[in-house]
């Protein structure tokens, strides 16, 4: 296992030959991202979201990724914060997880949101359930 942020995604995608599904052998990653102003993900993970985003990968190229996405929200940015939930706050979360598996990549665990307003209570049931996950 390594850790690797968002920041340098590309490289590591590069040394994992990710994007070119030449092997069998699965990728595993877990994504962690911050949305902020303007429904945009935060500074650190723009390169990986850009890079996810282009229109010229080949549908399938991330066939052998195997991941999860946490998302980090904030609802106090938001007008309506009375009733706004983690799920309104998380929208960089939500494109990334769909775009990874627009282009073949294969969640193993449910995308997870949390929000700052309600102390983040949102991420320690999902960390439990992602190492429940991970053990199998």
């Amino acid at each position: 296992a390594r850790l690797v942020s968002m920041e340098t995604f590309k490289k590591w995608a590069a040394e994992t030959e990710l994007m070119t599904p030449t092997e069998d052998t699965p990728i595993y990653a877990i994504f962690i991202v911050e949305t902020v102003e303007n429904e945009q993900p935060s500074e650190g993970a723009g390169a990986c979201v850009r890079l996810l985003n282009r229109r010229t990968h080949e549908q399938g190229c991330l066939t052998r990724l195997v991941y999860s996405v946490l998302g980090l929200g904030d609802s106090n940015l938001l007008l309506d914060r009375q009733t706004t939930t983690a799920a309104d706050c998380n929208q960089a979360a939500q494109r990334l997880d769909k775009r990874l598996a627009e282009l073949g990549g294969t969640a193993f665990h449910a995308r997870g949101e949390a929000d700052d307003r309600t102390g983040n209570t949102e991420i320690q049931p999902w960390l439990a359930q992602l190492w429940e996950k991970l053990a199998q």
